[in-house]
């Protein structure tokens, strides 16, 4: 299972640091491979969030994410986005802004550098609105019910999180954008303009994404009613819009069409969001855009078959806190992505600060299953709340 699922990583980690070693000798094999880390650690809970975006898609948009995906992901995040945000901020073209990159590294890491305040603001936007609909939404197992509980009472209130997130916004622009610490200056309204961008990124496909899962659905749930009387009917049924058969025999619909589609970019979006911080804190250790890009992608590669592994587990079901906690460690990276606005904050501490969340929340899981007088497979359907008494 684990060669299965991580063999690509493997082979491309093995390749990527030959290849780094032959281009740029030892000191750029320990560059790339220290990128490496720096993004595993950085992104661990991004695996999480995908995961549980992830098996709710068919086989075949499963391994969309893996090969286009992981394409994007390395070669457009980590390679194209860095001269692109150079390009647009310097009002360069393409073509100067590749130079640029190639050969005369230090201006370009100035340009990205000084470029930071709007991508914080996006990002941070983005992934503080994956947090607050989290946070805000009633469900049945709750890991620390003493927050989650008024919390979620709140979330009735319509829009309630999208009036917070503007909230945040505004404070962030008056407090953090005036006399910042990446290009100087008074950036206010360039962060708010960032920020409403990554707002409204956020609500368009996911608003969208979420629209057609629901009229999947409903849709499923037309074609059990009509067809209730004949037993093969509703597996063949969803199996033609993508659905498995599970080892206990019920039919397990995963998302196809349209709705896989916006699924897909949504993912891709939210990549997107968590590989700002990354790209951004590479330049402390490379300028050089072919070292970053590589030791990124190689980060990159594995956090996509750990997103797989968690997926053909079953571990989100099995330990039911861990996507609590990394939705808890979305909202401390969009909160130390605002405050990156003005002040600098170095990557270890946002890394620990991730690992740290998901780890409490996986050993919340653990003594929950313990409790349960089971080790795993805490997976079933629970009709009570259940909270891990945090």
């Amino acid at each position: 299972m684990i060669l299965k699922t991580f063999g690509w990583s493997f082979a491309v980690t093995a390749g990527g640091l030959a290849l780094a070693g032959v281009l740029w000798g030892w000191k750029g094999l320990a560059i790339v491979g220290i990128l490496s880390i720096l993004e595993i650690s950085l992104s661990f809970d991004n695996a999480v969030i995908n995961a549980g975006i992830l098996r709710k898609m068919n086989a075949f948009w499963q391994k969309i994410f893996l090969t286009i995906g992981i394409l994007i992901a390395v070669f457009g995040m980590r390679l194209v986005f860095p001269v692109v945000i150079v390009a647009i901020t310097a009002k360069l073209g393409p073509i100067e802004a590749v130079d640029l990159a190639i050969n005369d590294k230090e201006k370009y890491e100035h340009l990205v550098t000084a470029a930071h305040p709007s991508i914080a603001a996006f990002g941070g936007m983005f992934l503080l609105m994956i947090f607050l609909d989290f946070i805000f939404e009633d469900r049945d197992i709750r890991w620390l019910g003493w927050l989650e509980r008024p919390l979620s009472k709140l979330g009735k209130l319509e829009t309630f999180s999208v009036v917070v997130a503007l909230a945040v916004l505004l404070i962030s622009a008056t407090t953090f954008a005036t006399d910042v610490a990446h290009g100087g200056g008074d950036k206010s309204s360039t962060v708010l303009l960032a920020g409403v961008a990554g707002l409204m990124t956020y609500l368009i496909v996911g608003g969208v994404s979420e629209f057609f899962e629901n009229k999947l659905e409903e849709d499923d749930e037309d074609d059990e009613d009509e067809d209730g009387a004949d037993e093969k009917k509703p597996a063949e049924t969803a199996q033609a819009k993508g659905g498995e058969r599970g080892s206990s025999g019920a039919t397990v619909v995963g998302l196809a069409g349209k709705a896989a589609f916006f699924m897909f970019l949504y993912l891709e979006v939210i990549d997107a969001s968590f590989s700002f911080d990354g790209v951004i804190g590479a330049f402390a250790i490379t300028n050089d855009i072919f070292e970053m890009a590589l030791g990124l992608g190689i980060g990159a590669m594995y956090i996509r078959s750990l997103t797989v592994y968690l997926v053909r587990q079953g571990t989100l079901d099995d330990y039911v806190y861990l996507e609590h906690g990394a939705h808890y460690a979305i909202g401390a990276l969009a909160a130390i992505l605002l405050v990156t606005i003005k002040y600098e904050i170095n990557e270890v501490i946002t890394g620990l600060v991730g690992v740290a969340l998901i780890g409490a929340s996986y050993w919340s899981s653990v003594v929950r299953n313990r409790r349960a007088g089971h080790g795993g497979g805490a997976g079933s359907e629970e009709k009570t709340e259940v909270t891990s008494g945090v």
